[in-house]
Order: structure tokens, then C-alpha cells, then sequence
């Protein structure tokens, strides 16, 4: 008795479930509106098919999010502040010191350095917005783009530079040519300072 008991429970949680499922191929016939959570109805569709038909279709994501990063190398100042906060290292900055007047940023910042090399690897990235929160000048932002699949995970690298490793290598090396005169006139200035004081005793 009891055996026919267990197996007759065992026939009607079967049954039960293909009732259910019966009864969300019906509904399925049906499609939800791809619209966002920000929109007015979007908890008020509680049947239908939710799956989208992707990339034909895709659900609104909201303008302000942690999504892909940018910077705007003609604001960016080369502070290396989103280098050093960022928790894992998926920033890379070189910087050159710059011999001449480069500019201003669009907030009226005067740039002082080059950014031979500002990479983004965004396959590091673990979008905490950190970054974004401690540029000085706004320069760096997390634009509305979710979706950047890559076949090749090298292409995740984003470069931001504002020179060609040839204007680079230039940079460097009129830096470099600055910071010998500078250093010539600084010996020579010392030299005629001990000159001086060696002929006045």
C-alpha cells in the first residue's frame, strides 16, 4: 500500500510539473518590452517570453554606470593618480616632462607632461569606477558601452597616447638635452662661485 502511495506522489509531481511547463509554453506566445529598469513598467510584466532576440535587440542600460573606460588625452595631465589607485593594475602610464608649453586642458589646467604610453587593459578591469573618481581633471569617464567582445584578448588593451614612439623618443631626448644644460650651467655656476671666493682670500 505504501509503495503504491510513493509511486502514484511520484506520478502527480510529474504531472504537475508538466502542467507547468505546459503552461509557460502558452505564455511564451507572448513577448516583454525591452525596456529598461529605470522604465515605469518594467516590474509589471510578470508573463511572457523574456529572452531577446540579441543583437537585433537589446535592453536600455542607464546613461550613468560602470561600463567601458575613456580617457580624454587632451585633458589628461599625466598625473598617474588612476594608475596608483587603481586595485588591479590594469593601468599603465610613462610620462615625459615637457621642454615647452604644451597647452591647456578644457577645466584650464596647464599641462606639463607628455603620456607616451597611457594603456587601459580592460580585460583586467574590474570597473569599481575608482579611477574615474580621483582625475583631477575628468578626463577619464566610463562611457555606456557594455558589449566589446574580443576574439583576441590583446585587443582589450585600450591606448590613449598623445605621441608616436618616434615623437616620444624625441621628447625624451630634448628632455634629456635640457636637463645636461641645465646641469652645465648649474657646474659652471659653481665653479665661478668658488673662483670668486678663492680670489677674494
Amino acid at each position: 500500500m505504501e509503495e503504491k502511495s510513493t509511486w502514484w506522489q511520484n506520478v502527480k509531481g510529474l504531472l504537475q510539473g508538466f502542467n507547468l511547463t505546459l503552461r509557460h509554453f502558452s505564455k511564451a506566445r507572448n513577448h516583454r518590452q525591452p525596456i529598461g529598469i529605470n522604465h515605469k513598467d518594467y516590474f509589471f510584466q510578470p508573463e511572457g517570453l523574456v529572452t531577446l532576440n540579441y543583437p537585433q535587440e537589446s535592453l536600455p542600460v542607464p546613461d550613468k554606470g560602470r561600463y567601458r573606460l575613456h580617457n580624454e588625452i587632451d585633458d589628461c595631465i599625466v598625473c598617474d593618480l588612476c594608475a596608483k589607485v587603481c586595485p588591479v593594475n590594469c593601468i599603465t602610464i610613462e610620462s615625459v616632462k615637457a621642454t615647452e608649453e604644451i597647452g591647456i586642458t578644457s577645466d584650464g589646467t596647464k599641462k606639463r607632461l607628455y603620456a607616451p604610453v597611457f594603456d587601459i587593459d580592460m580585460a583586467k578591469c574590474c570597473y569599481c569606477g575608482l579611477c574615474t573618481t580621483v582625475c583631477p581633471t575628468d578626463c577619464l569617464t566610463m562611457t555606456n558601452v557594455y558589449d566589446f567582445p574580443e576574439v583576441d584578448i590583446k585587443n582589450m588593451i585600450y591606448h590613449f597616447t598623445d605621441l608616436t614612439p618616434e615623437q616620444a623618443q624625441e621628447k625624451r631626448e630634448l628632455l634629456e638635452k635640457q636637463q645636461a644644460e641645465i646641469a652645465k650651467a648649474k657646474a659652471e655656476a659653481k665653479a665661478k662661485l668658488a673662483a670668486k671666493g678663492g680670489s677674494q682670500t
